[in-house]
Parts: C-alpha cells; structure tokens; sequence
C-alpha cells in the first residue's frame, strides 16, 4: 500500500523538476546561419542553468541522434547560448531538441541547403523582411500612447513557410534606462527577446540580422557612442549570423541562399552620424561617412566576387531615396557618390536594395543613365508606430505606383521561375496576413 504513495511523490517530483528546467529556458530555440553540412542553433538560459546542449537527428531516422554540448560559460545574469552543429547531410531535414541540464525543455527542426550547383536548376525559395520591432515596457517607455503596437504579427508570421527571416534593424529599441551602460543594453536584448509573442516565430525559420540606430544604441547613435563595442559584442550573442564585421569591428557579414547573395551592411559602428552636416565650405564633406573606408572596400569586392543572379544590400537606413530629408545613403555625399559611380561603371549585375527605419514600406526606383534601373525595397514598421511620408516625399515621382504601406506590415519575397528568367516578387503583409502592397522585378531587368 505505501508503493502508491511513493509513485505518486516520484512523480510529482518528476513533473516538477521538468517545469524547473523549461522555466530555465529564457528564450529559444532558433536557429540562424544554416549551410549545407552545418547550422548554428541560438538560445537563451536563466542562470541556473548548469548544462546545455543540443541533441538532433534526420527527420526518419531518430536512432541517428547525436548530441553537441555548449562549452561556454553559463550562471551570469543573462546567458545567450549558440551552439554549431556540424557534419550534416545537404537538403536535409532534421529534427532536434534543446536539453538544460539534460531534460528536453524545447523541440524544433531544421533543413540545410540544398547542394544544387552543376546538379539541378536553382531551387526557389522564400523570405521575410522586417524592421522596427517596438515592444512596450510599462515604467520605462514615454509617458502618453504607447508607442509599441500589436505585436501578434509575429503569430502571423510564425506561420508563413519561408525559409529564413532577416531582420532589418530597430529589431528592439534601447531607450533612456538603457542607452548609459553596457547592462543597461544587454537588458533590453535579453527582455524584448524573451517575450512570448516572439517564440514560436524565433523556432519557426532560420534567422538573419542586421542592426539600425535603436538597437545599436540611442537615437542617431554613430560611431562616436561610447558603448558602441559593448553594443557589438550583445548583439553577436543575440543574432546567430555567419560572421559579425571584420577585424572586431562591424557587424556586416554575406550570406546566400540558393541563387541569391546577401550582403548585410553595418550603417553605425563606423558611421559618422547624421548630424554632421552634408557639405562644407559649399563642397561635399569628406568626414561624412555612413559605412566607413573599410566596410565599402568589402562590399566593392564581394561585389565583384558574386555570380549570383540577385545580388541583395540590406541596410538599415534606405540608400536610394534622395528626396528622404532622414537617414539615407545620399546624406552622405563622398561616399554615395563613389559608389554610384562606381557601380555605374563597373558591369554588377542583379544588384537590389532592401531596407528599413522608415516606419511605412515603399519601393524607390532609382533611373540611371546607360544603365538598369536600382531598387530599395524598404519595410517597416513591425510593431513600432508608423510615419507617412512627409513633404517632398507625399508625391514622390521615384516610388514605385502602389507600394506605399503606412502601417504595421512584414515582407514577403519570392524567388522563383526557370534559370533563364529568375524573378523576386514581393508582397507587404499585414498582422492579419493581408496583402497590401506588391513589386516584382526580373532579374533579366537588372543587366546593362
């Protein structure tokens, strides 16, 4: 008779030491930098967390599993964790589990690439794009309306098939208790990360970053932010990317996805601020610089290097927008304008722009004489609130008929049709998954 009552007390304990290691997962898991043979899964746990690791298989084959441990340092206040998994099989599907202190506490999946170069016409896929992800803290945000809208878009887009998402800056917005001490953003990373909201979008697909002003550090922050280094190292523990900068600096990186390049710039850590003024002396200002001297000889050679059929620079702040009187590439003459010339020269086919900060989505079309025309497909915001354009921007005669959006919306691109006629569609999607807005651009469109 007492065997019952023992039973019952094992398993209560057993239940009750499970709930303890899921209340150790802060957020997570999500994967991010996904190759053929390898993949980076990111996660986060409370500090009594003694043991992580991952334990993953082939979708059909779970007597395959092996397990790969985290071998950092964990118990500190906030401990993000990214772990490689290595030796996969290309075009894969896999299954995985993430164990603190050896108890399953989250289950998910992943599939790598395809090895489809010299095998088979390059497969389609499709992406999402965002930016401007604003989440309400009562006591620390403005007094008045808030700020933060709903934020049940992420439901949304939990749901769509797409095979990665790259977020394009503002993805949580430091404010005033933050913007003063290296704890002060590691806060507001490890909180607006650990929302609920978030996690089943964060499991969903592979994700990709890169950074705007807000989570980079204050309003306009530049290079001349003080905590700009403590801002890089929080956000490489908080976005799993391939690399982050080079030379410990920077947070630009490439990546591609099957006929695609990515290039992933950095307008911040080496920006010279918005503020400064345009010209001097009635000439261009040499000193205003928005990527710096070493991020744009990057981008001119990995230009070159890339035989992909879209060539895609995302950015924060938009790049082709000259009647933009906020942050835009051209606000910083010398720069842009050895860029533009350079590209004008130099045959880089396939090139795109995609960006965010603006808090609406529209597509600029800039003309160019002998040459394609280039495009900045700009989306935002997620959750923050929205700005309609303003003064010469109403009637803009260089946005794209039909793509204006002024409220909260994510983007949807497609890649797809025969190797001879690559295309990328593109829809603006709202929380209720509505489609508001379309663009679509031939890659055959995109050559001298």
């Amino acid at each position: 008779m007492r065997l019952i009552p023992c039973l019952i007390l094992a398993i209560l304990f057993s239940c009750n030491f499970a709930s303890a290691q899921q209340q150790n997962l802060v957020s997570g898991p999500m994967t991010g930098s996904i190759e053929l043979r390898d993949v980076i899964v990111w996660a986060e746990v409370s500090a009594a967390a003694k043991k992580v690791a991952v334990r993953y298989w082939p979708q059909q084959q779970p007597g395959k599993a092996l397990s790969q441990n985290w071998t950092g340092p964990l118990g500190n206040a906030y401990n993000p964790v990214k772990i490689q998994l290595r030796n996969l099989a290309p075009g894969t599907l896999y299954r995985y589990e993430l164990l603190v202190d050896n108890i399953s506490v989250r289950k998910s999946s992943f599939q790598t690439k395809t090895l489809w170069q010299y095998r088979m016409p390059a497969p389609d896929f499709t992406f999402l794009t965002g930016s401007c992800a604003y989440f309400n803290e009562e006591g620390f945000d403005r007094p008045g309306k808030p700020y933060g809208k709903d934020s049940s878009i992420f439901l949304t887009m939990a749901k769509e098939k797409a095979d990665f998402m790259l977020w394009l800056g503002d993805n949580w917005y430091t404010r005033e208790v933050d913007y003063h001490s290296a704890p002060g953003l590691a806060y507001r990373a490890h909180r607006d990360r650990s929302l609920p909201v978030l996690q089943p979008f964060l499991s969903a697909m592979p994700h990709y970053a890169i950074w705007d002003d807000h989570d980079f550090g204050p309003n306009d922050a530049s290079k001349a932010y003080i905590f700009r280094d403590e801002s890089r190292e929080i956000f490489r523990d908080y976005w799993p990317n391939p690399t982050f900068g080079q030379d410990d600096k920077g947070i630009y990186t490439q990546f591609s996805f099957s006929d695609v390049d990515f290039f992933l710039l950095d307008g911040r850590y080496f920006s010279s601020g918005s503020r400064m003024p345009d010209s001097t002396g009635g000439q261009p200002n040499p000193e205003k610089k928005m990527y710096g001297d070493a991020q744009m000889e990057w981008l001119r050679n990995a230009l070159l290097q890339s035989n992909a059929r879209f060539k895609v620079i995302a950015t924060g702040s938009q790049a082709l927008n000259i009647y933009s009187r906020w942050d835009s590439f051209h606000h910083f003459p010398v720069e842009y304008h050895s860029f533009m010339n350079w590209l004008q020269e130099v045959n880089v086919p396939g090139i795109v722009f995609l960006t965010g900060d603006r808090h609406h989505s529209e597509v600029i079309r800039f003309d160019r004489p002998g040459n394609y025309p280039l495009y900045d497909i700009t989306n935002s915001p997620l959750t923050s609130g929205e700005a309609a354009p303003s003064g010469n921007e109403v009637n803009s005669p260089i946005r794209v008929p039909g793509t204006l959006v002024v409220t909260q919306n994510y983007s949807r691109i497609k890649v797809f049709g025969p190797q001879n006629d690559r295309k990328m569609a593109v829809e603006f999607v709202d929380g209720k998954g509505q489609v508001l807005g379309k663009f679509e651009v031939r890659a055959n469109d995109l050559k001298k």
